[in-house]
């Protein structure tokens, strides 16, 4: 029997979305501090109070669970805000970006949720529709206010810059797997947004 209903409390069921929300939260907080080993259907539905069959409905798999759990602990971190100061914008997101992979326990499930999505499939399309494109999206359309304001060139390739911006940190994560913290922000938003030339 189903846990969640959609419209009404009936005869002790939780409705739906209280239910999705009960299960994200206690995905998440598995996720951030155990990684993705302890992310398992079983697992979820006991920390939730959810059925595991209500899991295996709304998910294909733990992996896109789990890219849907990580959206949802790191939206309210990553908020993207408009002052109407492009360099200070940036570099503000940055640093949260940076903080919570950092700071904040973030570094070792991104790292396990990359690298699993390469074998994947459910997972690698939740992370890309559930984080990546809509964080992308989120810096291009900042981009694109500073741009029609004149803060940017018209001609400016703003995927370049998103690039240029996160890019650098999951290549230090991922790549690299250097040391890195929220120091570098600065630079990497002076060289996107000033290039490295001699300034004139």
């Amino acid at each position: 029997m189903s846990d969640a209903t959609p419209n009404r409390r009936g005869r002790g069921r939780r409705p739906a979305a209280e239910v999705r929300a009960g299960v994200l939260d206690a995905a998440g907080r598995l996720l951030l501090d155990e990684g993705m080993a302890a992310l398992t259907f079983q697992r979820v539905a006991d920390e939730s109070g959810a059925s595991k069959m209500t899991l295996y409905k709304w998910w294909p798999s733990p992996g896109a669970l789990a890219a849907e759990a990580y959206f949802a602990q790191s939206a309210p971190v990553l908020s993207f805000h408009d002052t109407g100061d492009l360099r200070a914008d940036l570099t503000a997101q940055l640093e949260s970006f940076v903080r919570w992979l950092t700071e904040e326990g973030a570094a070792k499930p991104v790292a396990e949720l990359v690298g699993t999505a390469q074998t994947d499939p459910d997972l690698a399309r939740a992370w890309s529709e559930n984080y990546a494109l809509p964080r992308r999206e989120l810096a291009r359309e900042r981009l694109r206010i500073a741009r029609a304001a004149g803060q940017l060139r018209e001609d400016a390739d703003l995927d370049v810059i998103v690039d240029q911006l996160w890019g650098a940190c999951y290549h230090r994560l991922l790549v690299l797997k250097v040391p890195f913290d929220a120091s570098i922000v600065p630079a990497l938003v002076d060289q996107a947004l000033h290039g490295a030339a001699p300034r004139p």
